[in-house]
């Protein structure tokens, strides 16, 4: 079989190929953020509640996130060209559904069926390109594929900002149906199978509807749990416990049963592969990583310094020029140096990046810096997409390609939900704790605020306020400066948290297998 794999040649150019799947790729990718800005404008046009429209997030999450880890049964099952041209059509077809969705509960339905379709774009699309390049060409492959995924998260916030301010958000959905169509037509001539794929839909494929029913209600349990967690105070919510409780006895269960029956859903044995496990845990982690600073600079930017949305989105495109222009150089880098060191020096330089905004991130930050900055956080991440992925193929034989690109998609993928999740939770927490220790200090025992209260109050009584007014003005202004310093303290500790799990990763990196990087996937015996 893998023999096979060697000696077979797409008929088209390969990179031609790449660009097409990967265009499909970053039309899902997209996807995820682009709503995020917009839904205000969904909740008052279908009139609904802003708590109620943040389900337009969740329900694509949801379904996204039970399809990916079943990419690479449902590909055996239809054939990997026909299971990537369905879900370019299903993701096509309710991106437009999106778009004239009359009510808030069919824009919810429309988007399961969205998150359906994009759930399979991305690990097919890694797949085809891991067998339409040879294993030392595949860095290369990745570095394409890779920008697809870094920078589209990036790109996302602001251009569906201006989408709906210029136009309406209706239109985040709409400019997916030129690309899917063109993509659609593409696919359809250029893609093809490799011989394995037709000699294993060849053999049979069972449908383990107990696998599927397990990973369906853990996973689906999980992401509602990630994303409403803050939001309903966590463990303080019985809906929260439930949803907990639900998520950990079925997944638990899943792996039990996929290990036990003949025809798994999920391949749950790759993970006794070294390399695929450790693999698999540092893309959690870029995925940790990548979405909880880009939902912490634009943030910090709204809340505490007054920017607009695509202002705040103008700060991270700085950061995916970098990221453009890194991806072709560690593509290259690929084919003359282990992975395992491109991933150490990835990591290196991401803890750098987060502990250095601990040091400069200030509330007289100017536009400039808050783009330096987000530069230099963003430095290392270039260096990590396409290593990683490397890494989780080594050993693998080609045949379990897809089950890889599915499996390492969801990782980064809950990683994502997670990040985004505990950077709002750790906010919110120091912020209290900073504000109560600032709190301690706030008492006319303490000198320093006597006075900055009397010299306050004096501004405000020479400024035209009687004197009851003035000093009740200045200690409402007082408490407003409490507020803006706790939070922006919390940025600082949260910063610090992600500089320590990159650290942890920099080390971790050193005990993946080296392989050679002029045959790609063969393993150097150390």
């Amino acid at each position: 079989m893998a023999d096979d794999a060697e000696i077979w040649q797409p008929k088209f150019n390969p990179w031609l190929i790449a660009v097409v799947v990967a265009l499909a790729a970053f039309m899902e990718v997209l996807d995820t953020s682009i709503a995020n800005v917009a839904l205000p404008h969904m909740a008052g046009d279908l009139g609904a509640s802003n708590d109620e429209s943040t389900w337009v997030l969740t329900s694509y999450l949801v379904s996204n996130a039970i399809v990916l880890p079943l990419s690479g049964w449902l590909a055996g099952l239809f054939g990997r060209k026909r299971f990537f041209l369905l879900c370019i059509f299903m993701f096509t077809v309710s991106s437009l559904l999106c778009g004239i969705a009359p009510s808030l509960g069919m824009l919810i339905l429309f988007r399961v069926i969205q998150g359906v379709g994009g759930g399979g774009l991305q690990p097919m699309a890694q797949a085809i390109l891991a067998d339409t390049f040879p294993p030392q060409k595949r860095g290369l492959a990745f570095a394409l594929y890779g920008i697809t995924t870094i920078m589209a998260p990036t790109i996302g916030p602001t251009l569906g900002g201006w989408l709906t301010d210029n136009y309406s958000w209706r239109w985040i959905f709409y400019i997916n149906l030129p690309v899917g169509i063109i993509t659609l037509f593409l696919v359809l001539r250029m893609v093809e199978d490799p011989p394995y794929i037709a000699r294993n839909r060849s053999a049979g494929v069972r449908v383990d509807y107990i696998g599927i029913g397990l990973l369906a209600l853990g996973v689906g349990a999980l992401q509602v749990l990630l994303d409403k967690g803050q939001e309903d105070d966590w463990f303080g919510s019985h809906f929260i416990v439930l949803l907990a409780a639900i998520s950990v006895v079925c997944l638990a269960s899943l792996v039990v049963w996929e290990l036990h029956t003949k025809t798994p859903v999920i391949d749950v044995r790759m993970f006794k592969s070294f390399n695929f496990a450790v693999a698999s845990l540092m893309m959690f982690f870029l995925g940790v990583l990548l979405f909880s600073s880009l939902v912490m600079m634009p943030q910090f930017l709204q809340t505490l310094m007054g920017y607009t949305a695509q202002s705040a989105g103008l700060v991270l495109s700085g950061a995916s020029l970098i990221i453009l222009f890194e991806m072709p150089i560690v593509g290259q880098l690929t084919t003359k140096i282990p992975a395992k060191y491109i991933m150490a020096f990835g990591w290196i330089s991401l803890a750098f990046g987060m502990y250095y905004s601990t040091k400069d991130l200030d509330l007289l930050i100017s536009f400039q810096s808050a783009s330096r900055l987000r530069m230099v956080q963003a430095f290392g991440l270039g260096f990590l997409f396409v290593p990683i992925t490397l890494s989780a193929y080594i050993g693998v034989p080609a045949e379990k390609g897809n089950n890889v690109s599915g499996l390492v998609n969801f990782m980064r993928n809950i990683g994502s939900s997670v990040g985004t999740s505990m950077v709002t939770t750790v906010l919110a927490r120091r912020e209290q704790f900073h504000q109560s220790s600032l709190a301690y200090h706030a008492t006319n025992y303490d000198p320093a605020f006597r006075n900055q209260v009397q010299g306050l109050s004096g501004q405000l009584f020479h400024a035209g306020a009687s004197p009851p007014d003035a000093q009740v003005q200045a200690y409402g202004r007082i408490y407003q400066q409490m507020q803006v310093q706790s939070q922006t303290l919390a940025y600082i500790d949260t910063y610090k948290l992600l500089a320590i799990a990159a650290g942890i990763m920099f080390l971790l990196a050193f005990i993946v297998r080296k392989n050679d990087p002029a045959s790609g996937g063969h393993v150097v015996v150390e």
